[in-house]
């Protein structure tokens, strides 16, 4: 497996970061010895990246990762605004890693240069816990190309984690081109970089070898977060990332692998994707869209409706 050097941390990282909200409850809610496999397969075959969050509940999963591999380097991330809030969630993270520091610490989903200043305490607070060792490097991750500017105009914030693939889907924002823009300022400005949804999702599966060819083609990203449910998934994404080509029995192992459409719990109900499904397989249930699996057909035509980036195909 590729590696590079994490922008100016001297963190070095596999070019394939493995992506665990897949494994996790909030998805495919994988065991922990079935998500063990999947880990170690990753390990086997040079994977050292792991990318998690306060929010995914599965550090338990990724602590089997350092089990295996007490070297491997993890990422964590968290929506706290106050010091108290930050140092809960970094205490949580060490104690089901079962580590004494992680190697980045990401304020989740910051909007703009404002969003980043309104969480200025958090931040003070990932730089004392950098100082005192139980933090290697912070920074944020973002759906926004006013994110990745407002994060390239604070010095203390190491890395960035954004959204950017072939179509832009789920860039809230803006285009890919732009994102690909505001990526490249930042990596001039000395920033790690490591994106993230590369298939959108799930929803680029259909494009799945010219979605692959533009992220690998992004000089300016050290890293790509892809989710995985399997060991076949880890094989098939290690060849793209390393160039390879796939054989075809892995190829049909993975395309013919079972999906399903997943709708994130914050969903709002505006009702958008209900328009767009010409399937009828969606409907409002207690103010949430709901997924009649019979009736869907995974055309995505309904995830480029939802603002929210809520529709994911796992």
């Amino acid at each position: 497996m590729k590696s590079k050097i994490l922008g100016n941390t001297g963190i070095r990282v596999s070019r394939m970061c493995f992506g665990s909200l897949t494994i996790g409850p909030l998805q495919k809610n994988k065991t922990l010895l079935e998500s063990r496999e999947i880990i170690a397969a990753a390990l086997d075959c040079g994977v050292n990246f792991f990318d998690t969050a306060d929010l995914y509940n599965n550090y338990d999963h990724l602590r089997a990762a350092i089990q295996i591999q007490p070297n491997v380097v993890i990422a964590t991330k968290s929506y706290d605004y106050t010091a108290a809030g930050v140092r809960s969630s970094l205490n949580r993270a060490l104690t089901e890693l079962g580590r004494d520091y992680v190697d980045l610490y990401l304020l989740h989903e910051q909007e703009s240069k404002k969003t980043i200043e309104g969480h200025w305490e958090a931040i003070e607070a990932l730089i004392a816990e950098k100082k005192a060792g139980t933090v290697r490097a912070i920074g944020i991750s973002t759906h926004r190309v006013e994110g990745v500017y407002g994060a390239n105009l604070f010095p203390e914030l190491d890395v960035i984690h954004p959204l950017i693939n072939l179509t832009g889907i789920g860039i809230e924002d803006g285009t890919a081109q732009e994102m690909a823009a505001a990526i490249h300022e930042a990596k001039k400005a000395g920033k790690g970089i490591y994106s993230m949804k590369p298939l959108g999702g799930g929803n680029l599966l259909s494009q799945k070898q010219a979605s692959f060819e533009y992220v690998l083609n992004i000089a300016d990203l050290d890293a790509i977060a892809i989710g995985v449910q399997s060991v076949n998934e880890v094989l098939y994404n290690v060849k793209k990332f390393n160039g390879e080509t796939v054989p075809d029995d892995l190829e049909d192992a993975v395309s013919s692998a079972p999906k399903k459409l997943h709708i994130s719990d914050w969903c709002t109900g505006c009702g958008k994707c209900l328009k767009r499904c010409n399937q009828l397989a969606l409907i409002l249930v207690n103010g949430k869209a709901s997924v009649d699996e019979k009736k869907c057909v995974l055309c995505c035509y309904c995830s480029v409706a939802c603002k929210d980036f809520c529709i994911k195909v796992i």
